[in-house]
């Protein structure tokens, strides 16, 4: 059995040598394409490449195409995947590759985007200036409930404490939340690798636990990894708990000598929820320090469809521009607005651009037509 301390080190270590072996082990199995194919309307969709993709990369695309799924799996070659010719019968395909193997420029009707992005917040010793990263209404609204919920910030010690949060808190959120595509860090691994190097903080309203964070301190850096609400219930998300934890807690590491705050990380599309959720703090994007940081997203269209335009529309993509940082792609149409309402000011994104599907699209097979699903949700 591995400890749980050479696991956790293996996922999350920025040790360039661990991260050199990640690449290794990439380039040792024969690559697999996995096709997913909806259950009612919507684009034929398939992952392809490094493994990772299938528990960051597939479920959120099909989380954002918003119909069940059916998977198949075979395997393939780079150069298949690399051409599109593993799915003839997929209308999207993203494969993920390592940086050394990514294209220098994204071929036609491909965007090139890192696997995924590091979300982080600097701060002071000040803790008020936490509350200057807020825009005024986020900030009045803390404000106002900080007094009339009576919240406070316990940091907590005991491992019954953890044991209450771990499954009054995080697990009833992860599975109310996210369903089968739940995933999170194991028991003895949560104990072991962050409680014990950490801290573990409840955010308490007239004295009663409401919702927890569990955090792993990294020399100055204290980084977020676990979160949850009590019995795991849609009230909070309604009431401002989650952002009066997160400024409290920011508040919490510049009172004790830390220089930044790790938000962790996400998919890197502007319709991810926790990305414009966590917008609200004007954190740095980046890539993440892990094996991560050497990983590519190469999104490919093989088919231009009504579905497929609905689903690049509702969903802008961070990419790898042509100067430093991030740049945000919108894509629109005659029928389609870009969706400009999914912010990207951040630093670390230089800027933003749209593009006209007619353009983006012009070659492929398919059959454009007006929006017959309508823009799904955010999430």
């Amino acid at each position: 059995m591995i400890p749980p301390n050479w696991r956790y080190t293996w996922n999350n270590s920025a040790d360039p040598l661990l991260v050199r072996a990640h690449g290794l082990a990439a380039t040792i199995a024969r690559p697999s394409v996995t096709v997913s194919r909806p259950t009612d309307q919507g684009p034929v969709l398939a992952y392809g490449g490094l493994a990772h993709g299938l528990t960051h990369v597939l479920p959120f695309l099909e989380q954002r195409r918003g119909t069940g799924s059916q998977h198949s799996r075979r395997r393939t070659t780079w150069a298949e995947l690399a051409s599109g010719r593993a799915t003839p019968d997929a209308d999207l395909l993203a494969v993920g590759v390592l940086r050394r193997d990514a294209p220098g420029r994204p071929p036609r009707h491909c965007l090139l985007l890192p696997f995924r992005i590091n979300l982080s917040v600097p701060v002071g010793p000040d803790p008020q200036d936490v509350l200057k990263r807020l825009s005024r209404k986020a900030r009045q609204q803390h404000t106002r409930e900080l007094r009339s919920r009576a919240r406070t910030l316990e940091v907590a010690t005991s491992e019954a404490d953890f044991h209450f949060f771990y499954d009054g808190m995080h697990r009833p959120t992860m599975r109310n939340r996210h369903r089968d595509a739940a995933r999170s860090e194991e028991r003895q691994s949560a104990l072991v690798c962050l409680f014990r190097r950490g801290v573990l903080f409840f955010l308490c309203e007239s004295g009663r636990r409401v919702a927890g964070m569990l955090c792993r301190q990294e020399g100055s850096t204290l980084v977020i990894r676990l979160a949850g609400v009590e019995a795991g219930g849609e009230e909070p998300y309604r009431s401002g708990t989650y952002m009066a934890m997160y400024v409290l807690i920011l508040q919490w590491a510049a009172e004790h000598g830390l220089t930044r705050v790790d938000l962790s990380g996400c998919e890197p599309f502007l319709s991810k929820g926790i990305f414009q959720f966590k917008r609200k703090m004007h954190p740095e994007v980046a890539l993440p320090g892990n094996h991560f940081r050497e990983k590519r997203l190469v999104l490919r269209v093989l088919r231009d469809t009504p579905q497929v335009r609905d689903l690049l529309t509702a969903n802008p993509a961070l990419t790898f521009g042509a100067g430093k940082g991030l740049e945000a792609v919108y894509f629109h149409d005659q029928d389609r607005s870009a969706r400009t309402d999914l912010r990207w000011e951040c630093p670390g994104v230089s800027g933003h651009r749209t593009v006209d599907l007619d353009e983006f699209l012009a070659g492929l097979p398919g059959s454009p037509r007006r929006s017959l699903t309508g823009q799904p949700t955010l999430s």
